[in-house]
């Protein structure tokens, strides 16, 4: 099964032009699927049935495992036996009746403007570390992009003059505008400290740590972690939350969802239709504390 597997994978990259990330996850998936198959004595691909399959599920609904965690795996076992079926490699799709649990919509967790302006003060040296942590929060902020786009930016994708970038996810690119404190953040950034962080290495990576090399998705969230610390802000921070909040301010500002989909990469406007009843809760929370008679 593990050659069929490395055959999906390259199809994934070549063919459908997925990112390193999402492939990886789809090999994570699946090699767990193996290894539980493998452990039942079935090693080939064809001798796989309908209810070892579902046999897998029933273990990971055992295990306790989230049921969003769930619904990946069913997504990933299914992609795999449409390749497979595809390529002739199976006769018939023993995934095609796997159900995916029900998973129970949260809404993102945001922080309000306030908050942000205060994380964001928190750089407030002209050292080389915290000239660039200024630039790589106030840019996040401003584009709503995800912690790896960002950690993976170019120079070159970046152009001063227009306030704008390109971000490359996978096989699409989108281009994103960012505001005058953004452009100036990363105008002291690249002026003033990253030749110093760089100590003389090559490199076409937009922002790089205090070794000179690309900064890591742990690194950044370290750093956004002691931050928000020191902001005094109580609520739970991560790289994503800069993300939703970029999108829940649009949103309550009059942004309509279409320009924010598009900024936010988003393939379904449904994804981003959460934004909206976000905001329609605030307005409701609102009009209950301010008029007279709700």
């Amino acid at each position: 099964m593990e050659k069929e597997i490395d055959a999906f994978i390259i199809y994934l990259r070549d063919v459908m032009k997925k990112s390193e990330n999402t492939q990886l996850s789809y090999r994570r998936d699946l090699t767990k699927l193996r290894l539980f198959l493998e452990d039942k004595g079935i090693t080939e691909i064809s001798t796989v049935k309908e209810e070892n399959l579902t046999e897998y599920i029933r273990a990971m609904e055992a295990k306790d495992f989230k049921a969003a965690t769930i619904s990946r795996n069913i997504a990933s076992i299914k992609a795999f036996y449409h390749f497979l079926q595809k390529e002739g490699l199976v006769r018939e799709d023993v995934s095609e009746h796997l159900q995916a649990p029900k998973i129970e919509k949260r809404l993102p967790g945001i922080i309000s403007v306030e908050e942000v302006s205060r994380l964001l003060a928190q750089p407030s040296g002209n050292t080389p570390k915290e000239l660039r942590d200024r630039a790589m929060l106030e840019l996040l902020y401003a584009t709503g992009i995800r912690v790896t786009e960002l950690i993976t930016l170019k120079v070159g994708d970046v152009n001063l003059r227009l306030g704008q970038l390109v971000c490359h996810d996978g096989s699409r690119k989108r281009v994103i505008p960012f505001g005058q404190k953004a452009k100036k953040a990363l105008m002291q950034y690249l002026q003033n400290a990253r030749q110093a962080l760089l100590k003389n290495e090559d490199s076409g990576v937009l922002f790089v740590n205090c070794t000179g090399n690309a900064m890591s998705r742990q690194g950044f969230w370290k750093l956004i972690k002691g931050y928000a610390e020191k902001a005094g802000i109580q609520e739970e921070i991560t790289p994503h939350t800069l993300r939703h909040s970029f999108a829940a301010h649009l949103v309550e500002n009059g942004a309509d969802l279409k320009s924010v989909q598009e900024m936010l990469g988003h393939s379904d406007i449904s994804t981003t239709q959460v934004y909206a009843a976000m905001n329609q809760n605030h307005l409701r929370g609102v009009y209950a504390k301010a008029h007279p008679r709700a």
